[in-house]
C-alpha cells in the first residue's frame, strides 16, 4: 500500500469519530450493562512511526494481556478486557453493514471514553503520524485542534463542529471539546477518544485517564497486518465476576 493510500485510511478513521451512533439492541452479562450501537463503516489502517507511550505503560497501564494481572476479574471484549465497576457502562459499537464491532464506547464520571486496539509492528508505532491525520481532518472540518502533552504523551485538544440535530447535542451548541489519546504498547497500538466532563474538569479527567490505563489489550499470536482493528466481540465473564452497573 502507498503511503497516501495509508494517509487517506488513517484520514478515514479519524472521520469516524464524528459519525452519528445509533441504539439498536441491549444486552447484560451477568450484572455488566453493555450496549451495541451502530457505528459508519471504517477504515482501520494506520500509519507506522516511532512508538509513543508512557516510560511505566508496563507497570501502570495500558497494559498488554502477559502484563495483567491473572486473577483480576475483567469483562472479556475480546481485543480489549475492561475491569468492572461501578457506575461504568459500556457500548458496542458495530459496522451497519458488517455488524463487526469496531470500538467500545465507556460511559464513566459524566464522561465518555472511546477505545480502539490496533495490530502494530514490534518496534515500531503508529500513534505519531495518526496523530497528524486526526488534528488535519479536524481542521478540515472547521474544528480546531491543540497539541499538548498528556499523562501518555502527546495528545490531542479538539474543539469539534456539531452537525444542528445531531444526537446528544444541546440546544444552542454547536462545538464539543475532545481529546483524542494514544499508547503504542508490544505489537499494539491502543486509541482513545475522551469526551464529556474529563475533557475540562481535572477531577473527572483524573478518573478517566486511570480507566483508560486498566485497559488490558489481547493481541493474541495470530499473525496480523500492521494497522489492523484487533477482533473484538461481545463480553465474556467468568460467573461470579462482579459485573459493571450501568449508569
Amino acid at each position: 500500500m502507498s503511503r497516501k493510500s495509508r494517509r487517506e485510511a488513517a484520514q478515514a478513521l479519524a472521520e469516524q469519530e464524528a459519525a452519528t451512533s445509533a441504539e439498536i439492541d441491549e444486552v447484560t452479562a451477568d450484572d455488566s450493562e453493555v450496549e451495541i450501537v451502530e457505528a459508519e463503516e471504517a477504515a482501520v489502517e494506520l500509519i507506522m512511526d516511532d512508538k509513543s507511550a508512557p516510560e511505566n505503560r508496563a507497570e501502570d497501564g495500558p497494559l498488554d494481556e502477559t502484563e495483567a494481572n491473572p486473577v483480576r476479574p475483567y469483562v472479556d471484549l475480546g481485543g480489549v478486557k475492561i475491569v468492572p465497576r461501578e457506575g461504568l457502562h459500556l457500548r458496542l459499537e458495530v459496522e451497519e453493514g458488517s455488524k463487526r464491532v469496531v470500538a467500545v464506547g465507556l460511559d464513566f464520571a459524566k464522561s465518555t471514553l472511546q477505545v480502539q486496539p490496533f495490530a502494530a509492528p514490534r518496534s515500531t508505532g503508529l500513534w505519531h503520524e495518526i496523530r497528524e491525520q486526526i488534528a488535519d481532518q479536524i481542521r478540515k472540518q472547521g474544528g480546531t485542534t491543540t497539541e499538548v502533552d498528556g499523562p501518555f504523551g502527546p495528545e490531542i485538544a479538539a474543539e469539534i463542529p456539531i452537525a444542528a440535530g445531531a444526537e446528544g447535542a444541546v440546544a444552542g451548541q454547536t462545538t464539543r471539546l475532545a481529546r483524542f489519546i494514544g499508547v503504542d504498547g508490544p505489537r499494539w497500538f491502543l486509541r482513545g477518544v475522551i469526551a464529556g466532563d474529563a475533557t475540562v474538569d481535572p477531577e473527572a479527567a483524573e478518573k478517566i485517564e486511570e480507566l483508560f490505563r486498566s485497559v488490558v489489550v489481547v493481541r493474541g499470536n495470530d499473525p496480523m497486518p500492521p494497522r489492523d482493528l484487533i477482533p473484538l466481540h461481545m463480553p465474556k465473564q467468568n460467573p461470579g465476576d462482579p459485573g459493571t452497573t450501568a449508569v
